[in-house]
């Protein structure tokens, strides 16, 4: 089974990955990771939220990940370039502008109580956190020895995950504990999202202000003739589906984890939120242990064995009811935790110059997110929950091949 290679990757000729101190880059990345965390946490929210609000399906609601994440699918490509040309701290700084003016649009869309305005403000946002996605996973990918790639993207991926583990205990204060007092309307957005435009604004500035350290395109292997297309490379096509697979049972777990907690235990939405927490809390935990975990085994078999644990621990909440359902169903977080990194260290393995479209093409995948949670929805609203779950388990099915045969680097030709 192959490694993740020891190359150089990414670095001036002059510089030395092993002796240089990226350390100050890392830890203003850990701040970029942490509001991408919450932002995209704080959707697992607004969904119970809007459902109860404007009385909607499930289907409907679910329409707050759809469009959340169907951007990636339409703008990561031209984020890619944008990116490509700019250079990453630009790209960095674009994207908490553009997530600042969708956070912004909420205060109308508040005022005037139309679902239509909050998904178009969160397609915006989310165009914003495209950006700040395709400039920040390969710039920490780059940002050092590639051997420990996955390790260093696991890293600050701990760091985003308290934003998530915060989301929810913001949300049930916020937003649902609001919502349940009034019964309706949806003022609790308002000044939330305008506080958190304001913090997205200033942390823009401050980027803008950085000296990060400078990396240029990684150099192919010496050894392999390098393809003249990126789809020449075959664990690049593979890692694609695995992208598109592993948001999709994420986002899919996470968005409808509030409704599933209410329905099982019986409780209200505001306070099964708060078990949420304990979801994305487990990531947080498995991040932290993962990016020491993985410098010292194989990462293609800790993505294994993370996607069969959590296939498995699906198929028993499923199969049980109360607090034993409730929390196999939590757990399948900890198992999450360091499957994004992974595949997409594994991914962009070896690609040398096409590493930052390969980027923009593997956050495309993450689109994942906006089908699969739209079509659990459809299973929901049609045929419950425990039919509703064998999409994720589908999902971990291909992650599961994936870390098994599906990254290995071995090539189709020369691409065309």
């Amino acid at each position: 089974m192959a490694h993740l290679p020891a190359r150089t990757a990414g670095l001036p000729a002059t510089a030395d990955p092993e002796s240089r101190s990226y350390t100050p880059a890392l830890i203003s990345l850990s701040v970029l990771y942490f509001m991408m965390g919450f932002i995209t946490c704080l959707n697992d929210t607004l969904v119970p939220f809007f459902k109860k609000g404007f009385s909607l399906s499930y289907a409907q609601s679910s329409l707050v990940q759809f469009y959340f994440f169907l951007t990636y699918g339409l703008m990561s490509v031209p984020a890619g370039r944008i990116v490509g040309k700019t250079g990453y701290k630009r790209g960095m700084v674009a994207g908490f502008g553009m997530a600042a003016v969708g956070a912004l649009l909420f205060y109308p869309a508040s005022l005037l109580h139309e679902y239509s305005l909050f998904l178009a403000a969160l397609f915006i946002l989310a165009v914003g956190i495209v950006l700040l996605q395709v400039a920040a996973n390969p710039y920490i990918t780059v940002l050092g020895p590639a051997r420990t790639a996955s390790s260093r993207l696991t890293l600050i991926q701990g760091v985003g995950s308290v934003g998530t583990t915060t989301a929810p205990v913001f949300g049930a204060w916020f937003l649902l504990g609001p919502l349940r007092q009034a019964q309706a309307g949806s003022e609790a957005v308002r000044y939330p999202y305008l506080g958190i435009a304001a913090l997205l604004l200033v942390i823009a500035l401050a980027v803008g202000r950085l000296r990060l350290p400078a990396v240029g395109p990684a150099k192919p292997d010496s050894t392999e003739a390098e393809p003249r297309s990126m789809f020449g490379f075959r664990n690049l096509r593979f890692g694609i589906g695995g992208i598109f697979f592993y948001v999709g049972a994420e986002v899919t777990v996470g968005t409808f984890l509030t409704n599933y907690i209410a329905d099982t235990l019986a409780i209200p939405e505001s306070e099964a939120n708060g078990f949420v927490s304990f979801y994305w809390g487990g990531m947080l935990v498995g991040r932290l242990a993962g990016a020491w975990l993985l410098q010292r085994i194989r990462p293609q078999n800790a993505l294994a064995f993370c996607a069969a644990a959590a296939f498995l621990l699906i198929g028993v909440s499923v199969g049980t009811a109360g607090y034993v359902a409730v929390w196999s169903l939590i757990a399948v977080g900890l198992f999450n935790s360091v499957m994004f990194a992974i595949i997409f260290s594994l991914s962009v393995s070896g690609l040398g110059r096409y590493t930052t479209r390969a980027s923009g093409l593997l956050s495309t995948a993450i689109a994942g997110g906006a089908v699969v949670s739209y079509f659990q929805g459809v299973l929901i609203d049609l045929s419950g929950w425990a039919v509703a779950f064998s999409l994720p388990m589908l999902c971990y099915i291909y992650i599961l091949f994936y870390g098994l045969d599906g990254y290995k680097t071995n090539r189709s030709g020369s691409g065309s």
